[in-house]
């Protein structure tokens, strides 16, 4: 088992005070007892960062490691040292839990007491109101832009067109992909002469060598079917 500790001061008075430095000593000495020895890659730290977000460079480095499961037990002097926010307490909690390490508090140990676990069932609620919360008024401020002409419904160009790389939901910044776009006309062309099927225009398009959106040199019907409805062919949204 890996053991990491953490600790953070808000203000750069702090900082000066050596407060951090009081946190490690003491979450070094609780180790120690315990017979325990830290590297100084196991100590995280954040001096002049608000407990109030969870941007934090020591916190990113912590969450990482403990992603990659190099950490599998943190210990933190007091919950507010890990996030002053009941919500980023529980946010981080949970993702620590998932990946399989144990954080554990020298002021507030949490246990199986029925308190501590109740504690831990309203913060899991308020964790997940919020989720949901911030979800759904993603969604509606998506739908609100997306009816407004601002935001294009795909993350991924159909065929015959490109987004910009910086701006790629900009209906202002799409643009006609040459090559693909005189496909389309072909397809069209050629599905509209008399006695034509989709499978006229696959071997059509085979004959030509001009491969699928998919990079195959045969098209499907569902492909060429898409290319024929899609109103987003006709230049619509």
């Amino acid at each position: 088992m890996s053991t990491a500790i953490y600790g953070r001061v808000s203000t750069e008075r702090q900082t000066q005070a050596q407060t951090i430095e009081h946190q490690i000593e003491r979450l070094r000495d609780h180790l120690a007892a315990q017979g325990e020895a830290l590297q100084a890659e196991d100590i995280f730290r954040d001096e002049s960062y608000s407990g109030a977000t969870l941007n934090r460079p020591g916190l990113d480095r912590l969450r990482d490691q403990i992603k990659a499961a190099r950490i599998t037990r943190g210990v933190i002097v007091s919950p507010d040292r890990l996030a002053r926010n009941d919500v980023h307490q529980m946010v981080l909690l949970e993702e620590f839990a998932q990946a399989g390490c144990r954080i554990e508090f020298l002021e507030r140990p949490m246990s199986d007491d029925p308190h501590d676990q109740l504690v831990l069932q309203i913060r899991g609620a308020v964790a997940e109101y919020e989720r949901t919360l911030i979800a759904e008024r993603m969604r509606r401020g998506r739908q609100m832009r997306i009816r407004a002409g601002t935001l294009l419904p795909w993350t991924t160009p159909p065929y015959g067109y490109r987004l910009h790389p910086d701006h790629p939901r900009d209906p202002a910044t799409v643009q006609l992909d040459p090559a693909e776009g005189a496909i389309v006309h072909e397809i069209f062309a050629h599905y509209l002469t008399a006695g034509s099927t989709l499978l006229g225009v696959a071997k059509h398009l085979l004959r030509l060598g001009v491969r699928s959106p998919q990079g195959k040199a045969w098209w499907t019907a569902a492909s060429l079917r898409g290319v024929l409805t899609k109103p987003v062919s006709t230049g619509h949204v």
